[in-house]
């Protein structure tokens, strides 16, 4: 008769060989993974180092620098009372503000756009930011215009004035935020 310790011997072995495989099988996973990571990281370096470096803008001159100085506090009143507008419209539609709150915003945007108007028209822009002082110019008035079309439901009660305003605040929205990406480019973050 065989002794126990040689009976349990080949059971053991048997264990111990699975046990073995399978940690190998784990084993070579982590590494097909890892290997894989490897590859996959390295392509999009390499990727990211082929490309082109995006040219760096020039300096400002001193007149440009000046002229973005002096509209920065304007852009500044004009988003916010664009932003405040905006909200208002949206909270009346959802009835979390009365007419009287929003009437108070929009009367705020209005003098806030015409007050915009007449400074910009103040501003002398050196001749490389001419078309970008009037691209700002012309999105300050459609602001005024939207208010305008806004002001009208205090009038007559139609709420259909608040979706007329709607496109022309988006469009206004879209020029400040392309000339302001250019004059300040750390002030819009990328979407």
């Amino acid at each position: 008769m065989m002794p126990r310790a040689e009976r349990l011997s080949p059971s053991i072995s048997r264990r111990g060989l699975v046990l073995i495989a399978v940690g190998l099988l784990i084993l070579i996973g982590i590494v097909i993974v890892a290997v894989a990571r490897e590859a996959t990281s390295r392509r999009v370096v390499a990727a990211a180092l082929s490309r082109p470096a995006a040219p760096a803008r020039p300096p400002l001159t001193p007149a440009e620098e000046t002229y973005i100085q002096a509209l920065w506090p304007i852009h500044g009143a004009v988003e916010r009372s664009a932003v405040r507008m905006s909200l208002g419209q949206i909270f009346y539609v959802t009835k979390d503000v009365g007419r009287t709150e929003l009437k108070a915003r929009v009367d705020e945007a209005l003098t806030t756009f015409q007050k915009a108007e007449a400074q910009l028209l103040t501003l002398e822009p050196p001749p490389s930011l001419r078309p970008a002082h009037d691209e700002y110019g012309a999105a300050v008035r459609l602001f005024h215009k939207s208010a305008v079309e806004v002001s009208k439901i205090f009038a007559d009660g139609r709420e259909d004035h608040l979706r007329a305003a709607y496109p022309l605040a988006q469009e206004a929205s879209d020029k400040i935020r392309e000339i302001g990406g250019r004059f300040w480019p750390g002030e819009f973050p990328p979407n």
